[in-house]
């Protein structure tokens, strides 16, 4: 590999704002905000509003969409149109 062509590759901690967790890994993503860790080394935090932590799909929390109903009501608009 070429020298300094490449972004530096370091830990980071990533903040999610919708459930509070926060988890440590890297990333070539850098921030001037500093939060210390469990280890007692402080990274730079880098704030996100989803993460595994919040969003719908990974929680279960996800809404079903009712296809079937949704035909019906669309028929039903429709039913005499174009007769």
């Amino acid at each position: 590999m070429k020298a300094e062509i490449h972004p530096e590759y370091a830990p980071v901690i990533f903040h999610d704002l919708a459930s509070g967790t926060s988890f440590l890994t890297r990333s070539t993503v850098s921030s001037s905000k500093m939060m210390k860790w469990e280890d007692g080394n402080e990274y730079p935090v880098i704030d996100v509003e989803i993460s595994s932590e919040s969003h719908p799909f990974y929680t279960g929390k996800q809404r079903i969409m009712d296809s079937a109903g949704r035909v019906e009501k669309f028929n039903q608009r429709f039913k005499g149109f174009g007769a």
